[in-house]
């Protein structure tokens, strides 16, 4: 888990407390701090770091180094093979990390998500639902467009995280990016169909997605991906277009695509 100062604590609080409460329990639970946080957040990880001591390992950034740079530097210090992603703001369901372990295990995978359920201000009110395909497959064909797995619900092995070479500074899309070189380099995907956590979305999720600098950042990725192999010439085009298309429909518009025809 990835925490910076922007952050609130209370949910940080929720988080951390979704994933101690799960029904298989972590022995291990890494906290990096991605530069200086507010007192109210080191105290929070400080309580829960003297509550349970010997489960929570802190890494502790001097300046923001972004997500990308955060992630990798929580991935180098864990010690176990399977590596749950977390959230700093998102509510994992109770049986989250017990569903996923079972399809790991049962698919021989090595990296799988599962469905999420988006929520604005309460789980009970949710506002959208993000389904993926569950196959290694269908999920390779569905890679060519769109993300395949669900970030904040990822789960992968540490060996093939490293051998595909962690994440990447491609703004907006450094988890798309590792997910598509993972499959690219022979990694086997798998969803889980059931959902197994509560996305915190709100309205600065769809607004990020719009704007010249988005369109530059799509152009930029997706480039990638056909430079690698993973998509053609005609996907790149065609994708890439398509998307700038959406960033730069007025915000109402582009949050209803997201909301309602990108979603279930």
């Amino acid at each position: 888990m990835s925490v910076y100062y922007k952050e609130q604590a209370e949910n940080l609080r929720e988080a951390i407390d979704s994933i101690l409460n799960q029904t298989v329990k972590t022995n291990e639970f890494i906290i990096v701090k991605d530069g200086p946080l507010t007192e109210k957040l080191d105290n929070t990880i400080k309580e829960y770091v003297e509550e349970y001591p010997g489960v929570f390992k802190i890494v502790t950034l001097k300046k923001n180094m972004g997500l990308a740079k955060a992630l990798n530097k929580g991935i180098e210090q864990c010690s176990n093979e399977i590596i749950a992603r977390m959230d700093s703001d998102d509510i994992s369901m109770p049986d989250r990390m017990e569903r996923q372990l079972e399809a790991m295990e049962a698919n021989r995978a090595d990296i799988l998500s599962g469905t999420i359920v988006e929520f604005d201000e309460s789980v009970d009110k949710p506002t959208a639902k993000r389904e993926l395909p569950e196959k290694n497959e269908q999920i390779i064909e569905f890679a060519k467009k769109r993300s395949p797995f669900n970030h904040p619900a990822v789960m992968y092995k540490k060996s093939s995280v490293l051998k595909s070479g962690l994440y990447e500074d491609y703004t907006y899309f450094e988890d798309y990016n590792l997910w598509a070189t993972m499959l690219n380099d022979g990694c086997i995907g798998y969803n889980v169909r059931e959902p197994v956590l509560y996305m915190r979305a709100g309205e600065g999720m769809y607004k990020r997605r719009g704007g010249l600098k988005y369109i530059s950042y799509i152009y930029i990725f997706k480039k990638h991906l056909k430079d690698i192999g993973f998509i053609t010439t005609g996907q790149f085009i065609g994708d890439t277009v398509a998307r700038s298309i959406v960033s730069i429909v007025p915000y109402k518009v582009r949050k209803f695509i997201y909301a309602k025809l990108l979603r279930k």
